[in-house]
Protein backbone atom coordinates (compact mmCIF):
# COMPACT_ATOMS: atom_id res chain seq x y z
CA UNK A 1 0.00 0.00 0.00
CA UNK A 2 1.55 3.47 -0.97
CA UNK A 3 1.84 5.58 1.87
CA UNK A 4 1.79 3.11 4.22
CA UNK A 5 5.11 3.39 6.43
CA UNK A 6 7.33 0.36 6.49
CA UNK A 7 6.61 -2.55 8.87
CA UNK A 8 3.18 -1.78 9.89
CA UNK A 9 0.76 -4.43 9.21
CA UNK A 10 -2.67 -3.91 7.18
CA UNK A 11 -5.32 -2.94 9.12
CA UNK A 12 -9.10 -3.02 7.59
CA UNK A 13 -8.94 0.95 8.08
CA UNK A 14 -6.86 0.63 4.85
CA UNK A 15 -9.33 -1.20 3.09
CA UNK A 16 -10.72 0.55 -0.05
CA UNK A 17 -14.30 0.59 -0.42
CA UNK A 18 -15.36 -0.20 -4.34
CA UNK A 19 -18.57 1.23 -5.55
CA UNK A 20 -20.52 -2.04 -6.88
CA UNK A 21 -22.97 -1.96 -9.58
CA UNK A 22 -25.94 0.29 -10.83
CA UNK A 23 -28.74 2.43 -9.47
CA UNK A 24 -31.65 2.64 -10.51
CA UNK A 25 -31.00 6.21 -11.88
CA UNK A 26 -27.95 5.24 -13.79
CA UNK A 27 -29.86 2.60 -16.47
CA UNK A 28 -31.24 3.88 -19.50
CA UNK A 29 -33.45 1.86 -21.97
CA UNK A 30 -31.14 1.08 -24.92
CA UNK A 31 -28.23 0.82 -22.62
CA UNK A 32 -25.58 -1.63 -23.68
CA UNK A 33 -23.78 -3.97 -21.00
CA UNK A 34 -20.77 -6.37 -22.64
CA UNK A 35 -19.22 -8.27 -19.37
CA UNK A 36 -15.69 -7.66 -19.71
CA UNK A 37 -14.79 -11.35 -18.60
CA UNK A 38 -16.32 -14.68 -19.34
CA UNK A 39 -16.08 -18.25 -17.83
CA UNK A 40 -14.86 -21.41 -19.34
CA UNK A 41 -16.74 -24.50 -18.68
CA UNK A 42 -14.59 -27.56 -17.79
CA UNK A 43 -15.56 -31.36 -17.40
CA UNK A 44 -14.97 -30.68 -13.83
CA UNK A 45 -17.57 -28.52 -12.94
CA UNK A 46 -20.11 -29.90 -15.27
CA UNK A 47 -19.93 -33.13 -13.34
CA UNK A 48 -20.13 -31.71 -9.98
CA UNK A 49 -22.90 -29.36 -11.18
CA UNK A 50 -24.99 -32.37 -12.53
CA UNK A 51 -23.93 -34.67 -9.46
CA UNK A 52 -25.14 -32.28 -6.89
CA UNK A 53 -28.36 -30.99 -8.45
CA UNK A 54 -29.37 -34.44 -9.37
CA UNK A 55 -29.47 -34.46 -13.22
CA UNK A 56 -28.53 -38.01 -14.27
CA UNK A 57 -29.36 -37.32 -18.14
CA UNK A 58 -26.24 -39.13 -19.80
CA UNK A 59 -25.19 -36.67 -22.25
CA UNK A 60 -23.77 -34.48 -19.33
CA UNK A 61 -21.62 -37.92 -18.14
CA UNK A 62 -21.22 -40.36 -20.61
CA UNK A 63 -18.82 -39.50 -23.19
CA UNK A 64 -19.85 -42.49 -25.42
CA UNK A 65 -23.60 -42.49 -24.95
CA UNK A 66 -23.40 -38.45 -25.94
CA UNK A 67 -21.40 -39.20 -29.08
CA UNK A 68 -23.89 -42.00 -30.09
CA UNK A 69 -26.22 -39.20 -29.82
CA UNK A 70 -24.42 -36.73 -32.69
CA UNK A 71 -22.44 -35.17 -29.77
CA UNK A 72 -18.53 -34.77 -29.75
CA UNK A 73 -18.65 -35.58 -26.28
CA UNK A 74 -20.15 -34.59 -23.01
CA UNK A 75 -22.76 -31.74 -23.62
CA UNK A 76 -22.47 -29.37 -20.48
CA UNK A 77 -25.69 -29.43 -18.78
CA UNK A 78 -27.96 -26.58 -19.63
CA UNK A 79 -28.78 -25.36 -16.32
CA UNK A 80 -25.16 -24.68 -15.53
CA UNK A 81 -24.55 -22.64 -18.71
CA UNK A 82 -27.55 -20.52 -17.73
CA UNK A 83 -26.66 -20.01 -14.06
CA UNK A 84 -23.13 -19.65 -15.16
CA UNK A 85 -23.88 -17.02 -17.38
CA UNK A 86 -26.31 -15.50 -15.12
CA UNK A 87 -23.97 -15.24 -11.94
CA UNK A 88 -21.54 -12.54 -14.56
CA UNK A 89 -24.92 -9.96 -14.90
CA UNK A 90 -24.83 -9.91 -11.36
CA UNK A 91 -22.13 -6.91 -11.50
CA UNK A 92 -23.63 -5.19 -14.14
CA UNK A 93 -27.13 -5.53 -13.09
CA UNK A 94 -27.88 -6.68 -9.47
CA UNK A 95 -24.52 -6.01 -7.74
CA UNK A 96 -26.11 -2.52 -5.98
CA UNK A 97 -28.63 -4.21 -4.23
CA UNK A 98 -31.83 -5.39 -5.36
CA UNK A 99 -34.06 -8.51 -6.54
CA UNK A 100 -33.62 -10.28 -9.32
CA UNK A 101 -37.81 -11.07 -10.05
CA UNK A 102 -37.35 -13.65 -12.96
CA UNK A 103 -36.67 -14.70 -16.57
CA UNK A 104 -39.21 -15.12 -19.07
CA UNK A 105 -39.07 -16.30 -22.29
CA UNK A 106 -35.45 -18.22 -21.86
CA UNK A 107 -34.20 -19.83 -25.47
CA UNK A 108 -31.20 -22.31 -26.09
CA UNK A 109 -28.46 -22.24 -29.17
CA UNK A 110 -26.28 -24.77 -29.99
CA UNK A 111 -24.95 -27.16 -27.17
CA UNK A 112 -22.44 -26.11 -25.03
CA UNK A 113 -19.26 -28.58 -24.58
CA UNK A 114 -16.47 -28.69 -21.79
CA UNK A 115 -13.72 -26.30 -23.16
CA UNK A 116 -16.45 -23.41 -24.21
CA UNK A 117 -16.00 -20.07 -22.78
CA UNK A 118 -19.26 -18.36 -22.22
CA UNK A 119 -18.86 -14.48 -22.13
CA UNK A 120 -22.59 -12.38 -21.29
CA UNK A 121 -24.37 -9.35 -22.86
CA UNK A 122 -27.48 -7.20 -22.03
CA UNK A 123 -29.44 -4.76 -23.26
CA UNK A 124 -31.70 -2.29 -20.90
CA UNK A 125 -35.45 -2.53 -22.42
CA UNK A 126 -37.04 -0.67 -20.17
CA UNK A 127 -37.42 0.89 -16.74
CA UNK A 128 -40.78 1.05 -14.40
CA UNK A 129 -41.37 3.38 -11.49
CA UNK A 130 -42.86 1.92 -8.24
CA UNK A 131 -45.60 4.38 -6.62
CA UNK A 132 -45.39 1.84 -3.69
CA UNK A 133 -41.39 1.53 -3.76
CA UNK A 134 -40.21 5.39 -4.18
CA UNK A 135 -36.61 3.99 -3.21
CA UNK A 136 -36.82 0.98 -5.64
CA UNK A 137 -37.63 0.72 -9.23
CA UNK A 138 -37.80 -2.39 -12.01
CA UNK A 139 -35.23 -2.11 -14.64
CA UNK A 140 -35.99 -4.71 -17.48
CA UNK A 141 -33.57 -6.19 -19.35
CA UNK A 142 -32.80 -8.62 -22.61
CA UNK A 143 -29.57 -10.98 -21.86
CA UNK A 144 -27.58 -13.05 -24.01
CA UNK A 145 -25.04 -15.68 -23.55
CA UNK A 146 -22.00 -16.20 -26.48
CA UNK A 147 -19.53 -18.77 -27.07
CA UNK A 148 -15.83 -18.66 -28.11
CA UNK A 149 -17.22 -18.69 -31.86
CA UNK A 150 -20.05 -16.08 -31.25
CA UNK A 151 -22.68 -18.15 -31.60
CA UNK A 152 -25.60 -17.40 -28.86
CA UNK A 153 -25.87 -20.02 -26.46
CA UNK A 154 -28.81 -18.61 -24.40
CA UNK A 155 -30.96 -15.56 -23.74
CA UNK A 156 -33.67 -14.58 -22.01
CA UNK A 157 -35.46 -11.20 -20.71
CA UNK A 158 -35.22 -10.21 -16.91
CA UNK A 159 -36.14 -8.06 -14.66
CA UNK A 160 -34.52 -6.98 -11.56
CA UNK A 161 -35.44 -4.53 -8.45
CA UNK A 162 -32.99 -2.50 -8.47
CA UNK A 163 -32.40 0.35 -5.78
CA UNK A 164 -32.09 3.97 -6.39
CA UNK A 165 -29.40 6.58 -5.28
CA UNK A 166 -29.34 7.23 -1.67
CA UNK A 167 -30.88 10.75 -0.86
CA UNK A 168 -28.08 13.29 -0.47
Amino acid sequence: LAGRPAGRRCRMSDAVKWRKGNHYEEFAVGQEFSHHWGRTINEGDNSLFSSLTLSYNPHYFNAEFAKAHGHPGIQVNPLLVFLTVFGLSVEDLSEAGGLFLGVEDLGYGPPVYPGDTLRYSCRVTGKRDLASKPKWGIVFSMNEGINQKGELVYSFEGKVLTARLPSP
